[in-house]
């Protein structure tokens, strides 16, 4: 079957020449991957407002070499997020966990599930920095990088940033406190 349909979390994307996208999605079904959106950029563009960063969106995707975006809808785009810096900084840092801690076109539900609850969460409350810390520990003992018996992670931000070989972008504009 050539096409199909994704529900997942658009966690990164790239330009591509004039009017396209790279988007990097994180699926419910198929875990993280790239797809081409064709033509995203133009102004007329129907899917555009669907394919914007931290978008909760079903994707009609058509596999060819790679896979293009067809069709998109938009679940939930998370505008409270969108609309608090601060908010809006420890999302694109959970996003910028996921796409360097996970590997691509492997279905991982449980982080998922993860992801989406704590965007929900940093939405609700003032302070996002106690659900950031949450979601760190539980994503590195689903990934099988944290043991569930030690509770507490000192320096999490420098394990990960050894898991990931490299050091993470978004902790140089989170709020000093974190």
């Amino acid at each position: 079957m050539r096409t199909f349909r994704v529900e997942g979390i658009i966690i990164k994307r790239k330009d591509l020449g004039e009017a396209d996208r790279i988007l990097t999605v994180f699926t419910k079904q198929k875990g993280k991957i790239q797809v081409i959106a064709k033509g995203v950029r133009k102004v007329i563009s129907r899917r555009s407002p669907h394919t914007e960063l931290l978008n909760l969106s079903v994707m009609g995707l058509y596999s060819g070499r790679m896979l293009i975006l067809t069709e998109a809808s938009t679940i939930d785009s998370f505008s409270d997020i969108k609309n608090d810096l601060k908010k809006a900084t420890y999302a694109f840092y959970v996003c910028e966990l996921v796409d360097g801690l996970l590997a691509e076109n492997q279905e991982h539900k449980q982080i998922f599930d993860l992801i989406k609850r704590c965007l929900f969460e940093i939405e609700i409350v003032d302070n996002p920095k106690p659900v950031i810390k949450k979601f760190e520990q539980e994503i590195l003992i689903l990934l099988g990088f944290w043991p569930k018996e030690r509770l507490f992670l000192e320096d999490s931000e420098g394990y990960i940033e050894n898991i990931m070989e490299r050091k993470i972008k978004t902790k140089r504009i989170l709020p000093q406190e974190f």
